[in-house]
């Protein structure tokens, strides 16, 4: 497939490197002397056992001279979907695949303006990665991905999620995506933004008893927030899931720990926004979430 990945931070490499084995995929960013640093010399994915691999997808910042492709995958800030798209936009055609791999919900408002309805797609990722540098990138933790359409049947786009398993990645297609975005939202909008406001990896969440008591608290109004959209969590077992993601990777850094520890806007407005959105349709407040949101907005206030 003829793939373009929106965004050359961390995953869009992640993705961009391992679907370029197989496709031809262009890296779009936004540092011109980067993008051609690396479609000179490649992009580095170093994996846990520090074996490096060097991969070779094409990269650029102009789009001008690309014809429309069969994919668009979307790995930018969501806060930056809108400009990006439009910039970028000459690439999505008619028959153009679009979708989004970003935390937090409510992307596809802005996706159905830029592509066919019947040809978005939602998905939510359990792989983990962060930068070293601009080209290398360390691939932190791997996992299930998801793929569904936001109408119609989603097993149309099996063919996919087949071709992300022949890259490496395992993935699936479902008619209940929702419910996994939710279920990735319970870490994001608990350890994860947690970690970021502490600047610790998320391990110190669950070693540190105060921390863990708010992570909790978090989890608890997100299970409130998602039975407001009609997905149903059982509270106890969200917070052992929680428990247990971070025992097994005590060390992860998550994007929000990189944006505020490089003074940059977070995805706070699409995680624990989101949540707090969610609740309020149902007239209910979520008092620690609102504390979080607060806290992350204020520190970006500095930015």
């Amino acid at each position: 497939m003829d793939i373009a990945v929106l965004g050359a931070g961390a995953m869009g490499i992640l993705f961009g490197g391992y679907l370029s084995e197989r496709n031809n995929v262009v890296l779009v960013g936004r540092n011109k002397e980067n993008m051609e640093s690396i479609k000179r010399d490649g992009v580095i994915i170093r994996e846990k056992d520090e074996k490096e691999k060097v991969y070779f997808p094409s990269a650029t910042v102009d789009t001008d001279e690309i014809k429309n492709v069969d994919l668009v995958i979307l790995f930018v800030k969501s806060g930056n979907s809108e400009e990006v798209l439009e910039k970028h936009k000459s690439i999505i055609g008619k028959n153009t695949v679009l979708m989004t791999l970003q935390n937090g919900v409510g992307h596809e408002e802005i996706l159905c303006r830029y592509a066919n309805k019947e040809n978005v797609i939602i998905g939510t990722t359990q792989q983990g990665s962060f930068r070293i540098d601009y080209r290398t990138v360390c691939h932190s933790g791997g996992g299930n991905s998801a793929l569904g359409a936001i109408c119609g049947k989603s097993e149309r786009f099996k063919y996919i999620a087949e071709e992300f398993e022949k890259c490496g990645f395992l993935c699936e297609v479902s008619d209940n995506v929702g419910y996994m975005i939710w279920n990735k939202i319970m870490i994001n909008a608990s350890s994860s933004i947690l970690s970021g406001l502490l600047q610790v990896p998320q391990g110190y969440v669950a070693e540190n008893r105060n921390a863990w008591n708010i992570a909790e608290k978090l989890i608890e109004e997100i299970c409130i927030a998602a039975d407001c959209q009609g997905y149903k969590f059982d509270m106890n077992e969200q917070k052992q899931r929680l428990y247990d993601h971070l025992k097994n990777a005590p060390d992860g850094l998550t994007s929000i720990y990189a944006d505020i520890k490089e003074g940059r806007k977070t995805e706070v407005r699409k995680i624990n926004g989101a949540v707090i959105e969610a609740a309020k349709s149902k007239e209910i407040s979520l008092p620690v979430n609102e504390t979080i949101f607060n806290l992350v907005t204020a520190l970006e206030g500095k930015f």
